[in-house]
């Protein structure tokens, strides 16, 4: 049988290590850990990596760096200040990376019974620790069922609104580009999570999450391929942002409600986009 990111229990198995961090990117990383330390003392509790940095997949000059930081209290103005300090000064110093993105949160909020199954879920198996206390310790293990889709990606109908009007905001080449981006990945990863149920497993690769789904749907196949491929390769195009939200960004709403449920409303929190 074959592996699909599980252990032999069933249970998903924590992706990415410091160890696979591609030598390249060994000097941001390290620098990251100072820095974060520097700017948050004992406000901080943890940081961790995710992304294609951890999982040794990152491409010098294409690949961004993504960081999660639980703090021992709520995030407040300051602490979100020194977050965007932080990530513009690694952004700007480390040509290495396109791009640094920061989830801010405390502690409290990431172990919530609220935030069980997405927050929760995604530090414990798709985060790797980086500073301090590795949180995953007081959360569960996690298999890849509805409840898990649900929790994880069942509010796309309600994003859409908001990518729509960002659509009508962004102007320059350079937005559109980051709203690709943005969109794509979201839609190629919501697209993996209508069918991981079925297929039992995990990816967080948008190429093989694309080629899953398009086993289930064939009649969109072509599509998810293609945002996956925009993921990758943003492209600054608004007619492709309007096919995402006008076409395949509310079919997959439906889909996904119709097969899982909606997820559970929740208060806005500060990491979220």
């Amino acid at each position: 049988m074959e592996h699909r990111g599980l252990d032999t229990d069933g249970c998903f198995e924590r992706e990415g290590s410091l160890g696979q961090v591609p030598g390249a990117f060994a000097g941001v990383v390290a620098a990251a850990r100072g820095r974060i330390r520097d700017a948050y003392g004992r406000r901080l509790h943890s940081a961790y990596l995710y992304g294609s940095v951890p999982r040794g997949t990152a491409l010098p000059g294409r690949s961004d760096l993504d960081l999660l930081l639980a703090l021992h209290h709520e995030p407040a103005g300051e602490d979100r200040d020194a977050a965007e300090v932080l990530a513009r000064g690694l952004d700007e110093d480390f040509p290495e990376v396109d791009g640094v993105g920061i989830l801010l949160y405390g502690k409290d909020t990431l172990l919530s019974e609220a935030e069980r199954f997405d927050l929760g879920w995604f530090l414990a198996c798709l985060c790797t620790p980086l500073l301090g206390a590795d949180l995953a310790e007081h959360l569960p293990r996690y298999r890849p069922d509805s409840l898990l889709a649900r929790e994880t990606n069942g509010d796309l109908a309600d994003v859409l609104p908001r990518w729509r009007r960002r659509m009508r905001e962004a102007s320059t080449p350079d937005e559109y580009r980051r709203l690709c981006r943005l969109f794509s990945h979201h839609l190629v990863r919501t697209g993996f999570t209508l069918v991981m149920p079925r297929w039992g497993g995990w990816t967080s690769d948008l190429t093989e999450s694309a080629e899953v789904f398009g086993g289930y749907y064939p009649q969109r196949a072509d599509q998810m391929r293609a945002a996956a491929a925009a993921a990758l390769h943003p492209v600054a195009d608004p007619a492709v942002l309007r096919a995402y939200v006008e076409d395949l960004g509310p079919w997959l709403a439906d889909e996904y409600t119709a097969r899982h449920g909606t997820k559970t409303p929740r208060v806005a929190a500060a990491g979220r986009t």
